[in-house]
């Protein structure tokens, strides 16, 4: 019967004429070779006595001077413009959304915080230009760790950060956001979605960023269809469209209330 088994290979012998190192024991330090030349130059006297006092000099240096306090939250010192705080689901000029539900803000999560359910536009509900847009968006902040990689996979600048940083609840289901919770606010010149796009142009014209605002035709289809909607021209006004999500809302209040109790 053959033998299967692996040979057992034996350490390399050193060549004979040759001395090699012992190797070096616990927590003793390996010897150069005596042909080795170290590139580093070896410190003077001088450099020696000095040393302890270089490490220390970010130390020593800081000693002297004034001790800065942030008079949090009293006295709010303002964030970077680039600094990674509460995401933002944003809007064209019109008033329709940018978000087209193609969840690849969610793939690209390393956290798994966002959720997104994508759903067909319909002459009846065209909430953003082209065929697709999110139905659900969920973003629970208890997972996210504000990396920013969301913001760099939307392909239509739907999903960017803003500079909120105040962020609490006192319950776990009040730290997931819904879609109405993370909309920016309408704006000047803008209808509520649903609303047809402007006449004559494609998704791609909202992509390129040649729509710059409602038409009188879109004005008239949400007037057909809702009358009472406050963005209409003579409407209630943008103070009674822009009501937050009930999410958004109750985290607001807590903020305040913590602000307020802060800055007793």
């Amino acid at each position: 019967m053959a033998d299967h088994r692996k040979p057992v290979r034996k350490p390399a012998q050193p060549a004979k004429g040759k001395a090699v190192a012992p190797k070096p024991r616990a927590g003793e330090v390996a010897v150069p070779d005596e042909g080795y030349t170290s590139l580093i130059e070896p410190r003077g006297a001088l450099s020696e006595l000095f040393a302890p006092v270089g490490g220390f000099g970010v130390t020593l240096s800081n000693m002297f001077r004034p001790t800065v306090t942030d008079q949090y939250p009293s006295e709010k010192a303002p964030t970077k413009p680039r600094y990674h705080g509460r995401h933002q689901l944003n809007r064209y000029a019109d008033g329709l959304e940018k978000c087209i539900g193609c969840e690849l803000c969610a793939w690209a999560c390393p956290a798994d915080a966002i959720y997104v359910e994508g759903a067909d536009n319909t002459p009846d509900n065209q909430r953003s230009p082209g065929e697709r847009y999110g139905s659900v968006y969920q973003i629970n902040y208890l997972r996210c760790i504000f990396c920013g990689l969301c913001i760099e996979a939307c392909p239509t600048r739907a999903l960017t950060m803003t500079n909120e940083y105040e962020l609490a609840g006192p319950t776990r289901a009040g730290m997931i956001w819904e879609k109405q919770d993370l909309l920016a606010p309408l704006r000047s010149g803008m209808l509520q979605a649903p609303h047809p796009m402007v006449e004559g142009t494609t998704d791609t014209d909202y992509y390129h960023g040649t729509v710059t605002g409602s038409t009188p035709a879109q004005a008239a289809w949400v007037t057909e269809h809702r009358p009472d909607d406050p963005t209409l021209p003579g409407g209630a006004g943008l103070d009674a469209a822009n009501v937050p999500g009930e999410t958004a809302a109750v985290m607001a209040a807590t903020v305040a209330a913590a602000t307020k109790q802060g800055k007793r």
